[in-house]
């Protein structure tokens, strides 16, 4: 094998192997020469390999919230107070309620009123 080609194999290990973290990021990926100057060149043995442009703040919440909706199998709204207390839980460690009305978008998610919402992240137990 050539070292061009072996390089080659090297960068497309790579770019599989940082798919699963884009796609859960919401992430893009893109040909170095297409990358933005917001977008993140990575590089590997010293070659640009891969641009990653990364989703809005807002667009990450609703993808988060699909991503919890999945993983409950059910609608948010139809989840029990605990389920949804955790699930409140979960964004704050995660930032969504930093966002601008990242209180209004969940609490249109999970079914309940933003007074809701502000009670679950005032609980403490």
């Amino acid at each position: 094998m050539t070292a061009s080609a072996s390089a080659s194999t090297g960068a497309e290990r790579f770019r599989a192997a940082i798919t699963p973290l884009v796609d859960a990021m919401g992430g893009q990926l893109l040909d170095p020469g297409q990358a933005d100057p917001d977008d993140v060149v990575l590089s590997w043995e010293g070659h640009e390999v891969v641009a990653v442009r990364l989703p809005h703040l807002a667009d990450s919440l609703e993808r988060i919230l699909a991503d919890l909706e999945r993983r409950h199998g059910v609608p948010l709204a139809r989840l029990d107070r605990k389920a949804k207390q955790s699930v409140v839980r979960n964004l704050e460690a995660r930032g969504a309620f930093a966002l601008r009305h990242g209180v209004e978008t969940v609490a249109a998610a999970l079914g309940v009123s933003r007074f809701t919402i502000y009670n679950y992240l005032n609980r403490t137990d």
